[in-house]
């Protein structure tokens, strides 16, 4: 989009950055915090204690407690990996690939989608640690040999798991923690301009030192740049693996060779869903709207819309494959996931991931962000439900029919399930409060002000 070209002045842009840094900092140097915060870290806590007590009644009686089968033997509980692991995939993708091919747009959700990346995965990997029945034998699962001389069984997709989910973390921590050195930098510097000792000695610890030298930033853009490089091929294969959980099984569902990429298109899809579910009413309590702005929010809702079109692809194809194959027990996998005893799940999922997204084609929708945000909490219900059928209705009606069976989750099922979203939320909201929740830096090295020949590529202006 053409403009007129900017005059630099410095003083109005030393102005224009310090706006920018009073505006993200004053939220974690407030006295107290916002009610409406109070609120919702109460609540996160209290679900988060009704997790801890669920895993408390696991680990004390056993897996028996949840409503797992010997025919439904995944259900809520890898229902819920799965969902988690894909909602930490917005944070990968808009910090890595959308860096990497310079979509200045990602400035301002970034740091936010990094550490609900950073969450979710924390919450993910509960499941099936505590789905093996004896979390504390965990360590077997790495690659050494253990004290009974034997060695992980590297053709199991759970080992997969291990290595793509513990790679993903590693690399989004140390992806988050880098772009967030200067911003802490600059919470050290303001603490110790107000007389606050023991906050500026924490942030002072936490930015490893950082000057903001020429030297500081070049090896900050380098090592940025590299992390980049490494967590781009993660937002393909992490999704990808966990989907061979299913792909490369013999039953009817799950053995399909669209699982990889379905499976990646629908997790971009829900951790869009769940940014835009997070950042939406923070951004209007805590005055954010002049940087976090509406065409950033569009935007997202353009790529919601792109791959919640690439899930409904996804969809049509597994039922034409399975027409098509004239496999029998295929073909019956699918018709009795539509209208067998799960057909409510099913429809949940079609409505909510392929339907109602389609309303992100107006422009009044796009730039509504009351409805966006009802749009996204939908979005993250179809998705959990799309896990819910894929995992539950191929297993409760697999090839013999003496052993069918109907999943019904027991009450741990459900407030472990509720802990996770807990400790998800008590996270975020802690993250939010006395971290810089924007990238300050990066949303000052995009702005007009920092280019003295114009404005900056990719329109912050």
């Amino acid at each position: 989009m053409a403009t007129e070209p900017v005059i630099y002045e410095p003083g109005k842009a030393r102005e224009a950055f310090r706006a920018v840094t009073r505006d993200v900092a004053w939220v974690a140097e407030a006295p107290k915090p916002h009610k409406a915060w109070l609120g919702a870290l109460g609540v996160s806590m209290l679900m988060l204690a009704i997790g801890v007590y669920s895993i408390f009644v696991l680990l004390t009686t056993g897996i028996g407690v949840w409503g797992n089968s010997n025919t439904v033997g995944w259900a809520w509980d890898i229902t819920n990996f799965v969902w988690w692991i894909g909602i930490g995939h917005a944070g990968t993708l808009i910090s890595a690939v959308l860096y990497l091919t310079r979509q200045s747009w990602r400035v301002s959700i970034n740091r936010a989608a990094e550490a609900m990346t950073i969450f979710a995965v924390m919450c993910a990997g509960l499941f099936p640690l505590l789905h093996t029945g004896r979390p504390w034998f965990a360590w077997w699962m790495l690659p050494h040999p253990n004290d009974m001389d034997m060695w992980p069984q590297f053709r199991s997709p759970l080992m997969w798991d291990v290595f793509a989910v513990s790679t993903y973390m590693t690399t989004s921590i140390l992806f988050w923690y880098m772009g967030l050195v200067p911003d802490l930098a600059t919470f050290r510097d303001r603490c110790a301009a107000r007389g606050e000792k023991l906050k500026a000695i924490i942030y002072g610890a936490l930015s490893l030192g950082w000057r903001g030298s020429a030297r500081n930033w070049h090896r900050y853009e380098r090592a940025y740049l590299i992390l980049a490089g490494l967590a781009t091929p993660l937002v393909f294969s992490v999704h990808s693996v966990v989907s061979f959980d299913f792909a490369t099984s013999q039953l009817p569902g799950w053995h399909t060779t669209i699982f990889p990429p379905y499976f990646v298109a629908g997790a971009i899809f829900s951790g869009f869903a769940m940014v835009l579910t997070l950042l939406l009413p923070l951004r209007h309590l805590f005055n954010l709207k002049h940087i976090i702005k509406e065409e950033h929010i569009e935007a997202m809702c353009k790529i919601l819309l792109a791959t919640g079109m690439m899930v409904g692809l996804a969809y049509a194809t597994e039922f034409f494959i399975a027409w098509y194959s004239g496999n029998l027990y295929e073909k019956f996998a699918f018709v009795n996931r539509a209208f067998g005893p799960f057909w409510w799940a099913y429809f949940a999922m079609v409505s909510c991931n392929v339907l109602i997204p389609q309303a992100f084609w107006f422009k009044m929708v796009r730039r509504n962000v009351v409805l966006i945000f009802i749009l996204c909490i939908f979005v993250n219900i179809g998705m959990w439900f799309e896990r819910f059928v894929i995992i539950a209705t191929s297993l409760a009606r697999s090839f013999l029919p003496a052993t069918w069976s109907y999943f019904t989750p027991t009450i741990y099922d459900i407030g472990l399930f509720i802990g996770t979203l807990g400790l998800f939320g008590t996270l975020f909201l802690l993250f939010f409060r006395y971290v810089p929740v924007i990238a300050m830096s990066e949303v000052k090295g995009a702005m007009p002000e920092a280019h003295a020949g114009g404005p900056s590529k990719g329109g912050h202006h």
